[in-house]
C-alpha cells in the first residue's frame, strides 16, 4: 500500500502522480468497524471490477482535535494500526489529508474541486452520513451533485448488528463503560492497545504475579478500569500469550492516581520483555477494578481473575 501525505489544496507534484483514475473511500474511519469494512469492501470491489487501484482518503489529525471543545478523547485505530488494517483490507493508496485550522473552513465546493477532482477519482464511495466541508455544509447528495459528469458517487446504507447502526462513538463509549463485548462485535475483532514495557513498582513480582507494565505507544481509548483476559506478544516474542491485564489507577496502594495503568501478567512465562513493544488483545471484561483491605485479599483476587482468564482463553493451569 502507497501511503501519500497531502496538504490543502493538493500540490501540483500530487497532481501529476494522479493521473491514472481510482476509486476511493472517503472518511474518518476511526476503529476500522464493520461500518467502516463494508465501505471500503464496496470500494474496494468497484476498484477491481474497473481494474483501478482502490484508495482511502482520510483527515490527520481527527477534526474534533482541531476544532472541538478540548482534546479528541484518542483513537481506536491510531496511524499505525489504521495503516496496517486498511493493507490487509485490500487498499492500494492511502491519502492522509492534513486537517488544520485552514482545511476546516473550506466549503464542500472548494474541497470536490480543489482536493478530489485532482486526484483524478472515477469513484467516490462514503457512508450514509457522510458529511464535508465547512460545518459539514455538504453531504453525500451533495457530493453527487458536485461531481457530476466527473466522479459517481456510492452510497453505502448503514451497516446493522443485531438491528444496531454500528459507528465509532458506540464503541468509543462501549469501552469506556466496560461493554468490551459489545465494542469487540462491533469491530470485527478484539481491541487492541501496544506499549512499550516500562519499570514500574515491581510489586507484582514480589506478591507472585509480576507484570509487565506499558506506557502506550500512542493516543488509544483507554477501556474501563479493570480486569481483563488478553493475549499478549511483543516486537520480540511474536506468538500470541496468553494472561490477565488490570487496567487501573491501583486503588490499594495509592491515592490520587488518575490516568490509568497498564499492567499485564502473562501465564507461564519467563524472560524480560523492558523497552520492548507489547501488543494487548483484550478479548474480555472480568471485573471492576476494586480497592482491597490488605495485600492478602488482593492476592486472593488476582489469583481467581487468573483462573477465569485462563477459562475464558481455554488455557490450562
Amino acid at each position: 500500500m502507497r501511503i501519500v501525505s497531502l496538504s490543502y489544496p493538493v500540490s501540483s507534484d500530487i497532481v501529476r502522480e494522479a493521473v491514472e483514475p481510482k476509486v476511493a473511500a472517503i472518511g474518518q474511519f476511526d476503529g476500522l468497524h464493520l461500518g467502516h469494512a463494508s465501505v471500503l469492501s464496496t470500494a474496494v470491489n468497484i476498484a477491481r471490477e474497473n481494474g483501478v487501484p482502490a484508495a482511502l482518503i482520510t483527515f490527520y489529525p481527527h477534526p474534533k482535535d482541531v476544532i472541538g471543545k478540548g482534546s479528541y478523547e484518542g483513537y481506536l485505530t491510531p496511524q499505525p494500526d489504521k495503516q496496517q488494517l486498511l493493507e490487509q483490507m485490500g487498499i492500494d493508496i492511502l491519502y492522509v489529508v492534513e486537517f488544520n485550522k485552514e482545511f476546516s473552513q473550506v466549503s464542500p465546493e472548494a474541497f470536490v474541486d480543489e482536493m478530489l477532482f485532482p486526484l483524478n477519482l472515477q469513484t467516490a464511495v462514503v457512508g450514509f452520513d457522510f458529511r464535508f466541508g465547512h460545518k459539514g455544509a455538504g453531504d453525500a447528495v451533495k457530493l453527487q451533485e458536485l461531481g457530476e459528469g466527473k466522479m459517481s458517487v456510492v452510497t453505502v446504507p448503514p451497516f446493522l448488528v443485531d438491528g444496531e447502526k454500528v459507528g465509532s462513538s458506540s464503541i468509543r463509549i462501549a469501552l469506556k463503560t466496560g461493554q468490551l463485548s459489545d465494542a469487540n462485535r462491533w469491530l470485527g475483532r478484539n481491541y487492541h492497545i501496544r506499549g512499550t514495557v516500562v519499570h514500574g513498582e515491581k510489586r507484582g513480582r514480589k506478591i507472585g504475579f509480576p507484570t509487565a507494565n506499558l506506557e502506550l505507544t500512542d493516543p488509544f481509548v483507554a477501556p474501563a478500569l479493570g480486569v481483563y483476559a488478553v493475549r499478549a506478544r511483543t516486537d520480540k516474542h511474536h506468538d500470541w500469550i496468553p494472561g490477565v491485564m488490570n487496567v487501573g489507577v491501583k486503588p490499594t496502594f495509592h491515592e490520587g492516581i488518575t490516568e490509568p495503568i497498564f499492567e499485564v501478567h502473562l501465564f507461564d512465562f519467563e524472560g524480560d520483555l523492558y523497552d520492548q513493544i507489547m501488543t494487548v488483545d483484550i478479548v474480555q471484561y472480568i471485573r471492576k477494578e476494586h480497592k482491597f483491605e490488605s495485600v492478602q485479599e488482593l492476592v486472593e483476587w488476582i489469583q481467581r481473575d487468573a483462573v477465569e482468564a485462563r477459562k475464558i482463553l481455554n488455557v490450562s493451569e
